[in-house]
């Protein structure tokens, strides 16, 4: 399994928390083993992230870059609302998703 992100010097609970939620994407899309994910928090300028929100790229060979968008801090984000996120990037569906709406586009 490839991971594709990090900044230097991260560990603890964040790195945990990266590599879990990474797993998770991993198992829900059904990826193969070429496909890099990135997961990654970043500040959010919307009240409804409370400052900061997960970013995951889903990267496969021969396809676009495909991100979904959770509203929510890294160590808060559950299975429930990455399965939310996820959905738009299922087979059959198309978009960008932030976990608490529907939303639409690619990268």
């Amino acid at each position: 399994m490839r991971l594709f992100m990090r900044r230097r010097g991260e560990a603890g609970p964040a790195l945990d928390a990266s590599r879990a939620l990474a797993d998770l994407v991993r198992t829900t899309l059904s990826l193969e083993e070429e496909a890099t994910v990135s997961v990654s928090e970043i500040s959010c300028g919307d009240p409804a992230c409370g400052g900061a929100e997960t970013v995951v790229l889903v990267m496969r060979p021969g396809r676009r870059t495909e991100a979904a968008k959770v509203l929510m801090p890294m160590a808060q984000v559950t299975p429930e609302a990455l399965l939310a996120a996820l959905r738009p990037l299922m087979p059959g569906e198309a978009g960008v998703s932030t976990g608490l709406s529907e939303g639409a586009g690619r990268v």
